[in-house]
């Protein structure tokens, strides 16, 4: 079998743009992460005897959001020009990691979700499916449009909406992420984020357990309040969304298409 022995030279594709340049402004977040195993088999349950297919992503949105209303360090961003300070958002954006593919390539797509706390599950699902199946061309049109510019320009623009603007941020970048392989069957360390608060989860086992790990801006908070915040987020888990799973409902105007 004859081996091809000569390499080639080609530029960075625009479907690696975007992460390429995530990875560069992560590079200047301390980020740690710290886990906790959390029982979720009584909320699987609940998602089983449900009316209503909520998926996983949806509950970990809606939960993290409920944990920010009370603890407002998951909404702060620092800041390091003109001097070192911190911006406190109102509420929160959530960010979810979507693979798409478009013409050909896989992409890595962040769909936000504003002010989840505010959502039920149902319309945040709606958020999540409009994500994963309206045309990428039409979804996500800003970021189809800013991998196609120059890396200086691209860069620029990401380091105005991260170093710069206070209230646009959270709109242009959300106040938090959720990336996850669990579907997969595989866990993530510590996703790259240029976030104050990154969750990521692994799959359910056999038990119905699962490790939940917050990866953090040490310069925003301490590993003693993020072990508090995993408590809280499984407090949330078992308690408020287990109760809104079982009641569910399809919005009127789905019912008569859903039968």
């Amino acid at each position: 079998m004859q081996k091809d022995r000569n390499g080639r030279i080609f530029g960075i594709p625009r479907s690696r743009r975007l992460s390429w340049d995530l990875l560069y402004f992560n590079r200047a977040v301390p980020q740690c992460g710290h886990d906790r195993r959390i029982d979720l088999s009584a909320l699987s349950a609940a998602r089983s005897a449900a009316a209503v297919r909520i998926s996983w992503p949806a509950l970990f949105l809606k939960a993290y959001a409920l944990l920010a209303k009370d603890v407002p360090e998951l909404r702060q961003t620092w800041y390091r020009w003109p001097f070192a300070h911190m911006y406190q958002h109102p509420s929160s954006v959530g960010v979810l990691t979507v693979q798409r593919e478009h013409k050909g390539e896989p992409w890595l797509f962040w769909g936000r979700i504003p002010r989840p706390e505010e959502l039920s599950l149902v319309e945040i699902q709606a958020h999540i499916d409009e994500m994963v199946t309206k045309p990428v061309s039409r979804r996500f049109r800003r970021e189809l449009r800013l991998a196609q510019l120059p890396t200086l320009m691209r860069r620029f623009i990401w380091g105005w909406n991260i170093h710069v603007v206070k209230a646009a941020r959270a709109e242009r970048l959300g106040t938090f992420f959720l990336s996850t392989l669990s579907g997969q069957g595989a866990e993530i360390q510590i996703p790259p984020s240029v976030h104050t608060g990154c969750l990521t989860y692994g799959p359910l086992n056999e038990n119905g357990i699962t490790r939940v790990t917050l990866a953090y801006d040490h310069r925003v908070m301490d590993g003693s309040l993020v072990a508090r915040c995993l408590a809280g987020l499984e407090s949330i888990f078992l308690q408020t969304l287990c109760d809104e799973v079982l009641n569910s409902k399809l919005p009127a105007g789905n019912i008569a298409a859903a039968a």
